[in-house]
């Protein structure tokens, strides 16, 4: 099939390419900027703001599916820059497809649409974990809104579904890995409440896969249409031995630090009144949201998405981690 795939030139958009040329699909990529990696792959590539109504419709023309990746992504911002790239995006996306007549999405989501403050996820599924009402940060509000407009564009005409994957890491990230290397080195990493709460994570290929065996199983009235699926390994591990595994395989010596949940939490409340009221650049280094998140079990029952469209992980993450270490250490920085 011919695939335009959003966000292309991203962490996980680089390997839906790479994983759509290796199943002989012709892939065309949307996004801000030129990226050299996805011209060294023969990736189309064409460039663009998801909030153009204009551009989107343009890049979709003469596709056969689309995989929708792009998004703003973070703990912190103006709601209206999330809202703009992740909400009115997929409503450009979703105009587009329609006016192309392509009969295909496959969005991606994440498990943060069900964030309900404290409460822990411990083996969730998608049919017992309700979605979350009172979020403390604009990218899952945004991105449940986006979800919940792309399943419900489900129907005979248009096939979607969504896949909610969990904390993607691997070689070739350029944003979780190194800014834990930079915090671990300066001493600024701690864990919240010990970090010995359990937490899904994907390897980045297995995420690819996923998307791609979604894609291959979709059509209209398929069992995965009009559905979101969690994607994770299924190999949930504490937060701290997650964190210093990671940190291991950049050969940087293990974190030991903790404090506790509410001090965490009043401190993500003063950072962030006082990056409102200075409107300071960059993200505090926490947030009421990210000291709920890395304090509570977040981890999911994957079953589903292997029932309906094969998904199974065929990378452990002790096999991840050996190679994010090949590649931390030959890959220049």
């Amino acid at each position: 099939m011919k695939v335009l795939v959003t966000g292309g030139a991203g962490f996980l958009g680089r390997a839906l390419c790479r994983a759509l040329l290796a199943e002989g699909h012709e892939v065309t990529s949307f996004q801000r900027s030129h990226s050299p990696e996805l011209e060294a792959m023969g990736v189309r590539q064409i460039r663009g703001d998801l909030a153009d109504a204009a551009a989107v419709r343009s890049a979709c023309a003469g596709q056969d599916a689309v995989l929708h990746n792009a998004a703003k992504a973070g703990a912190w911002g103006a709601y209206a820059d999330y809202f703009a790239a992740n909400v009115t995006g997929t409503r450009n996306v979703l105009a587009a497809m329609r006016a192309h007549d392509i009969k295909r999405l496959v969005y991606t989501s994440t498990p943060s649409v069900t964030h309900s403050g404290r409460t822990p996820v411990e083996g969730g599924n998608e049919l017992d974990t309700p979605l979350g009402t009172k979020f403390k940060a604009p990218y899952p509000a945004t991105k449940l809104i986006a979800e919940n407009e792309v399943l419900a564009a489900n129907g005979p005409e248009l096939a979607t579904v969504a896949l909610r994957p969990r904390l993607i890491w691997g070689p070739d990230d350029s944003q979780l890995l190194p800014r834990l290397v930079e915090r671990a080195r300066a001493g600024r990493l701690r864990f919240i409440a010990g970090g010995h709460n359990l937490m899904d994570t994907t390897y980045v290929d297995n995420a690819a896969r996923a998307h791609v065996l979604a894609l291959q199983a979709l059509t209209p009235g398929a069992a995965c249409a009009g559905k979101a699926y969690f994607i994770s390994n299924g190999e949930p591990r504490p937060v701290r031995r997650i964190v210093n595994d990671l940190l291991q395989a950049a050969g940087v010596p293990p974190v030991e630090g903790s404090i506790p949940y509410g001090l965490a939490y009043a401190a993500g409340a003063v950072l962030e009144a006082a990056w409102t009221v200075l409107r300071l650049r960059g993200e505090p280094p926490m947030t009421r949201f990210l000291a709920e998140q890395l304090s509570t079990p977040h981890w999911y029952d994957i079953s589903a998405a292997a029932r309906d469209f094969g998904y199974r992980p065929t990378v452990s993450i002790d096999e991840g981690l050996q190679r994010l270490a090949d590649w931390w250490r030959t890959t220049p920085r």
